[in-house]
């Protein structure tokens, strides 16, 4: 049985195009197509990357962990998967409802560490925080840098939110007039005259 996030054609015609595939060198003697749904896998699922099921993501040639982790770590320090994700709300841009966006923040537990962690004390563990903003319909649109988790949502706002903006404006996607709702705890004249 094969774990299916996306179907092959949609993989194929909406991401793969806007990543960067061997032309000399290594080439990677899977689909390219399996590897991509491997990692949209463990992104949906949240799993460990030791723990993919690798014997039911891949059709014929398996691929260890390590490699699909190896194409991820390099398309995401490329930036080629914020690229394709400014391609995919450009070309869908008509779905989105922008008569008000919403921005709020998440800080996600990171008991092993990472770049950008530190102690929280209302989670009372290390976290990360970034900013999100998505569409009325509760879409994503955008996405801040994660910054250490003992900051709050107006640490570096003005950083974070034109990293968001950044987005929608790669994207094609106006931001005049948008209505932006967010909680008090944004509530600030930094975020009001940066924006």
């Amino acid at each position: 049985m094969m774990y299916q996030v996306l179907d092959k054609d949609t993989i194929r015609i909406e991401i793969l195009p806007h990543l960067s595939v061997a032309k000399r060198g290594f080439q990677t003697s899977s689909c390219l197509i399996e590897v991509i749904n491997s990692i949209l896998y463990k992104l949906k699922t949240g799993c460990q990357w030791h723990m993919l099921p690798v014997k039911s993501l891949f059709s014929e040639v398996v691929l260890s962990y390590k490699t699909v982790f190896g194409h991820f770590r390099k398309w995401s320090k490329n930036g080629q998967w914020e690229y394709c994700w400014t391609k995919i709300l450009e070309k869908y841009k008509s779905f989105l409802d922008l008569s008000s966006a919403d921005l709020d923040g998440s800080h996600a537990t990171a008991l092993r560490g990472g770049e950008e962690v530190a102690y929280q004390g209302r989670k009372k563990r290390k976290t990360t925080n970034s900013l999100y903003l998505s569409d009325r319909q509760g879409l994503p649109l955008a996405l801040s840098s994660p910054v250490a988790g003992n900051h709050n949502d107006l640490f570096a706002i003005e950083k974070s939110s034109e990293e968001l903006f950044s987005t929608l404006t790669e994207s094609k996607i106006s931001t005049d007039g948008l209505l932006l709702n967010a909680d008090s705890g944004f509530d600030s004249k930094r975020i009001s005259f940066h924006l």
